[in-house]
This record gives structure tokens, sequence and C-alpha cells, in this order.
């Protein structure tokens, strides 16, 4: 069976750029191959890459396999030493059309120094296979340099993609019927430093929805809690059509460990963030990505932590239990042993669908606005809540009150409005 498979790991962005490649091999002719985008954040995404390589050689064995992403990024020898494995692209490469083109006659390792990398070019995705909801890269890389992070040195310097280019990419999705939009990069709040003038994200989120006024909803990956500028939490407050939701980049929620992960803020700075929103709007949810088990984190250090989780109210959590990556400060302090990472990232989680239910149960009887997403009436509501809105169609945003919450859901019913796509 001849057929164009792409495979991505990891995040939001390469989740955008797994479409790009889609669009070039597409256009370059390449119907029968397999891509596998990787992630490089934990030993475990690396794992199961490799596991997906040697899976998808057994079940198409004369199909060409192309290893791309982070992981690839960072150690090309060690994918390229994979007998199933034809090529090997950098993270530059994987997104220039004449990589495409020059297949499969083209070297089999193309990997270049990613930190010499200076400019990121807007890509103009025309769509996302299965989703009511599209991505819109506005910024890749990463100037700082956490010391447990190995993403700076799969993804380069920090860079950003023109304003101009952002709301290009913003109204062909727009036309192609796309309700939603969420902008992501690796670090977005340092989106602009690079650029004539220096922009602001603030400024990139309000030219965006005056200038695109027939987008709905517009949302922000996951932002660093130092980094929100003026005049983006002018843009919070100010227009509805950016959604009640943050996702916070945390890691942490013991000082001294946020210290030894070199992050730019401390316990207090997420609260008081969390503050400012919900004074802005009361209707704000957050979400947070966080560590468990990092190096020398003691019993008091981890409480900090998980107490943070109810006190600023974190609803969306993505846990993941430290993962020591090789060339990083923290790979080389004392390390917890993998069971108390684990022990604790469990924990973590448990308060984090705690405080979900709290929060699905609070919005019972309510009225929500959901985005449907699938056949089957699934889709998420302003604050990225999931919900159901029985027989509702993909592309619709429904208007209805919650009248209970199943399997870890707003059921909504009683359409009040339901504007079509």
């Amino acid at each position: 069976m001849r057929k164009l498979d792409i495979l991505t790991f990891g995040c939001r962005l390469n989740a955008y750029e797994s479409e790009v490649m889609r669009a070039h091999a597409v256009a370059a002719g390449l119907d029968d191959a397999i891509i596998i985008n990787t992630c490089a954040v934990t030993a475990e995404a690396e794992r199961q890459a490799r596991q997906a390589v040697r899976k998808a050689r057994r079940e198409r064995p004369g199909a060409r396999i192309v290893v791309t992403g982070c992981a690839a990024q960072i150690d090309p020898a060690r994918w390229a030493a994979m007998p199933e494995v034809d090529r090997v692209l950098g993270n530059d490469a994987k997104l220039k059309a004449e990589t495409w083109k020059d297949e499969p006659g083209a070297a089999r390792v193309a990997v270049n120094d990613i930190q010499a990398v200076r400019e990121q070019a807007g890509h103009l995705v025309a769509g996302f296979d299965g989703r009511a909801r599209a991505f819109v890269q506005v910024q890749n890389g990463c100037d700082h340099r956490c010391t447990f992070c190995i993403i700076p040195y799969g993804r380069g310097p920090s860079r950003s993609v023109a304003i101009g280019e952002v709301v290009a990419q913003a109204r062909a999705l727009v036309a192609a019927g796309f309700r939603e939009l969420v902008l992501t990069g690796v670090d977005i709040t340092s989106y602009g430093a690079d650029l004539p003038g220096q922009p602001k994200l603030g400024q990139l989120v309000r030219r965006l929805l005056r200038t695109v006024p027939e987008l709905d909803r517009l949302r922000l990956s996951s932002i660093d809690p130092v980094e929100i500028d003026d005049e983006l939490w002018i843009a919070f407050a100010e227009e509805g059509r950016l959604m009640p939701h943050l996702h916070l980049s945390i890691q942490a929620g013991d000082d001294m460990v946020l210290k030894r992960m070199k992050r730019r803020h401390l316990r207090d700075d997420v609260l008081k963030v969390v503050e400012r929103a919900r004074s802005l709007r009361s209707d704000a949810a957050f979400g947070a990505d966080l560590i468990a088990g990092f190096p020398t984190e003691d019993d008091a250090m981890f409480a900090n932590t998980l107490a943070l989780v109810g006190e600023a109210d974190l609803v969306h959590l993505h846990v993941f239990p430290y993962s020591a990556r090789s060339g990083t400060p923290a790979a080389r302090m004392p390390q917890l042993p993998v069971v108390v990472r684990r022990e604790r990232a469990a924990q973590l989680r448990a308060a984090g669908e705690a405080r979900l239910a709290a929060f699905l149960a609070s919005r019972v009887g309510m009225a929500e606005r959901v985005l449907v997403e699938t056949d089957d009436g699934r889709g998420h509501s302003e604050q990225f809540a999931p919900a159901l809105v029985p027989g509702a169609t993909p592309g619709m945003i429904v208007e209805a009150r919650c009248e209970r919450v199943d399997d870890g859901r707003l059921v909504l019913d009683k359409v009040v409005r339901a504007e079509a796509a």
C-alpha cells in the first residue's frame, strides 16, 4: 500500500511542522514514505520514536522512512545508525521544499548547525487533517538555558515570524474554514526581539485580531509567566476572541528548585500572574507544565510544587517526571531515584485531575460556548474544558447550557445558539 504517513511526537509546534512537511512531500511526489517527527524533551519520547521506526519498517517494508525533529537534530548519528532509517533530516532542512524535491537521491543525513540559523520563515499550511482548530507558528528556538532543557540545542536561537506573514497565514486558515487558531512556538513570549522595531507578542495578538475580524477564537500555546508584556495583558482584558485560558510554563513551585532550574520566575510570580489574569477575566482558567523529581528536590520542595496546583487553581496540567538529558547542567546534579520521580509525577497528576474535576463541576448550569471538533460532538469550551454537544457537527460554535459532567466532559444541552462555519 503506497501512501504518505507522518507520525508526530511532542509539542504543538511539531504538529504544525508535520503539516508543513506533508505539503512539501506531497508536492514533491513522495507517495510511499513514513516521516517520523521526533521529540527530545524526555528519554521516553525518544524511546517511543525509535519504537515507531521499528514498527513502521515491520508493517511497511518497502516504504521510505525519514526521521526528523529535535531528537534527530541533536543526535543524527544515532538515528542514522538504525538500519530501518533511510534518511535523517534536521529541523531546519525539514521545512524547506527543496529538501523533499531531492528525495530519494539526496544525502542520507541532512542536518546543519541549528545555532547558526537566524531567520524563521512563515509557512502557509492549507489545513490540518481532522481538526477544527489550526496552529500558526509565530516563533522558533530559544535563547534561554534552563538547566534541564535540551530543546535549545534542537531548535537553535529564538527567531520570529514577521507579523505580516502571521496575518497572511491566519487569513488563509480562516478562509479554509478554521474557527480557532493557536499561536505556537518554542518560547512565544520572546516573540519579536529579533524583528525590526522589536514588536512584542501582545502587539502581534492585537494586530491579528484587528486585521482578521472573521477569526472567531484565538489561543496561545505555553507562555512564560514573567514575559507577559503590557499589550498582551490589555489584549487579554479587552479582546473577547482571545480565549480566557492561559497555559503557563511553570515547571516547579519551589523557589530553590526554580533557581536550580535557572528559570526566570519564582513561586510568587506565578500567583501574581494568576491573580492579575483573574482580575481581568473572572472566568479565566489556567494550565501549567510541571516537572516532578528535579535533581536535589526534597520532600518539602516537592510539597511546595504540589501545593501550588491548588493555590493557583491549575486545571490543565502537563506533568513530566524529570528526565536527564545528556549535555544539560541538570544531568550532572545529584539525581533522584526514578521511582521517586514517577511517584511525585503521579501525585501531581492526581492533584491536577482533582482540580479539573472541581472546575468542570463548577460549570454545571452555566452557559458555555464550545467549538465542536469531531463528528460525535466533542470539542472544547473557551476555557479549554473538554465538552460534548450531542448532535452538533464539526466546525460549529455552539452556545448552550451545561447540564452535567460525564466522563470528564461538560455535556451541553438546550442549545441557545449554533454558529455554523
